[in-house]
């Protein structure tokens, strides 16, 4: 590790620090229906939206809130899924690309609507422009607010009065799916869409270029509009790339500044929620609590991952690399070993999936990182919306457990927690693991999941193991010397993006509605604060646990026996 290294991080988190008030407080602004900047220039928008889509503005209670939000999910599935089996009837299309095979097209829809954005494919030599631009972008707009509107959603039953009359409710549905693209996706990603043109992503309709290198050969360059794709697939911590090799296609990030940029975008809403939460909350301090559980656990997961990236491999010395360079082995040397360890930690904790180097080419100890920030359960800042959302679940298991230990009622925000919303909770933690260890255990022995391995004991179980994570954690990354674009995992990993996605909003949901319906006490001499430093320690100590609990057993039987075997000198 070198002293440059950390300032890049710490210069990253500081601007990150930075946005998160202003940008936080206009989030509330845009959810909560309040006057904000941008209302006057864009608000034609959103009304001609909801007055041509027909939507009912009344509040709406948590099953119909979720009702809204599957039904619009499984339409937007469906839509995506056939534009791919039709693109080679659409314009746009200058390579004459094909139809995207059937499973695969499945795969990529499940894949997209989850904000996963796990593929299995090339895009440059699947993906028509018309399908990357009306089907993947479309739905990195959508998911990422569907995503925000449960978030808020929450966070409306946790901080608002309960009403004494009639249903409890949480919000609407359509106008939070509205809002959060019309005043702050759209906006924000056609600016971030021009800066990354003007600095050399390339934007373009054209088809693929056949030029001669200078040994004479031929190459073939992929074009396309990959600017407008590449803003809001980190805006939205969507992570899905327009070229197969993602944010390491120059293309795609041309130098530092770029890459510095989209390491911004997939940080600034999701760590801003915490600061439009503490609004919300009318206590700032209740946000900058989560914020700084949130900071501890990136701090962690980047000290291990860039220590491990920043020293020599094992065998490096034995094939003659200059001592001193670190783990260069799939990493960009634009970014380096400490720009790559950075950007893979940021990515992998905040459930986006964009890559700017290979994952599968970290050391065990690196890959080891990146794994357990997915398994933690996407709360580590998170994608937009689900890293709240998962974060105060979280603090409602934590209040919980402390409740238990002093022996009074669990209260958080005045509310008290109940064996009901215990269960939702637990419900919610439960179903990352089952996600990911039921198949990957059944992967690990058949043989149809092992037939798609290219590396052999731990590391091969590590490739398998990730790709579940991924899926299950909606991240999206992936150690790629497993060969997923096949019927078994392509089935598999699309089960567990709806698992990973829809099982776990439904609960938040229901959570949600459960808390709506509370009346909030005013705090007494036995009420845990949950403010402050203590109890950001108490949280970091559930998360950890559950996480540790759950995954420690299947960690030690891959990359932590790979670092010791690697070690010793061997490699597979």
């Amino acid at each position: 590790m070198t002293v440059l290294g950390w300032i890049q991080a710490l210069v990253f988190f500081a601007v990150i620090m930075a946005l998160t008030p202003p940008l936080g407080g206009f989030l509330q602004r845009v959810m909560e229906g309040e006057r904000h900047v941008l209302l006057r220039p864009l608000g034609f928008l959103e009304r001609l939206v909801l007055r041509l889509a027909g939507v009912d503005p009344a509040e709406q209670s948590w099953p119909r809130y979720a009702t809204a939000l599957l039904g619009f999910s499984g339409l937007s599935l469906l839509v995506t899924f056939v534009m791919q089996r039709v693109q080679h009837l659409l314009p746009l299309n200058p390579q004459s690309l094909g139809a995207v095979e059937a499973l695969s097209a499945f795969d990529t829809a499940v894949s997209f609507t989850t904000n996963t954005n796990w593929q299995g494919y090339a895009g440059e030599t699947t993906m028509s422009y018309l399908t990357q631009m009306a089907g993947l972008a479309w739905q990195n707009f959508v998911s990422a607010a569907a995503g925000l509107a449960v978030a808020m959603a929450l966070a409306r039953g946790l901080t608002r009065p309960a009403s004494g009359a009639g249903p409890a409710t949480i919000g609407n549905f359509w106008l939070d799916l509205t809002r959060a693209t019309v005043y702050v996706l759209l906006p924000i990603s056609l600016v971030v869409a021009l800066a990354f043109a003007s600095r050399g992503v390339i934007q373009n309709f054209s088809p693929s270029l056949q030029l001669t290198t200078l040994e004479g050969e031929t190459q073939v360059l992929a074009m396309g509009p990959a600017a407008s794709q590449e803003a809001i697939k980190q805006l939205g911590t969507n992570g899905g790339g327009f070229f197969n090799a993602n944010a390491a296609h120059p293309f795609e990030n041309p130098d530092p500044l770029t890459n510095l940029l989209s390491m911004l975008l997939i940080f600034a809403i999701p760590a801003a929620l915490t600061f439009t939460f503490g609004r919300m909350a009318k206590s700032p301090r209740q946000g900058w609590a989560l914020f700084a559980a949130m900071s501890v656990l990136f701090f962690a997961g980047l000290t291990v991952a860039y220590g491990a990236e920043a020293h020599d491999h094992p065998l490096a010395r034995v094939a003659g690399a200059a001592p001193g360079a670190g783990h260069l082995e799939g990493k960009e040397t634009r970014f380096g070993v400490a720009g790559s360890a950075l950007y893979a930690v940021v990515t992998t904790d905040a459930s986006c999936g964009a890559v700017n180097a290979m994952h599968d080419s970290f050391s065990p100890l690196g890959g080891l990182a990146l794994l357990a920030n997915i398994q933690l359960g996407e709360v580590i800042f998170g994608g937009v919306g689900a890293g709240l959302y998962g974060m105060l679940v979280m603090v409602v298991l934590a209040v919980f457990i402390a409740g238990l230990m002093v022996g009074r009622t669990p209260e958080y925000l005045g509310k008290k927690i109940e064996a009901r919303d215990v269960k939702l909770a637990m419900l919610y933690t439960l179903v990352v693991p089952l996600a990911i260890l039921v198949p990957a255990a059944w992967s690990a022995v058949a043989p149809h999941g092992l037939a798609s391995l290219n590396n052999a004991g731990p590391h091969g179980l590590g490739e398998i193991l990730y790709a579940y994570t991924s899926a299950a954690g909606n991240n999206g990354s992936a150690f790629a010397g497993l060969d997923a674009n096949t019927p078994w995992y392509n089935l598999t990993l699309a089960l567990a993006m709806l698992a990973g996605r829809f099982l776990m909003i439904v609960p938040v949901l229901a959570l949600a509605g459960s808390f709506a319906a509370k009346k909030a006490a005013p705090p007494g001499p036995g009420t845990l604060p949950t403010d402050g430093a203590l109890f950001v320690v108490l949280l970091l100590g559930v998360i950890v646990i559950v996480g540790a609990l759950t995954f420690f057993p299947v960690l030690s039987l891959g990359p932590i026996v790979e670092h010791f075997l690697v070690g010793a000198g061997q490699v597979f």
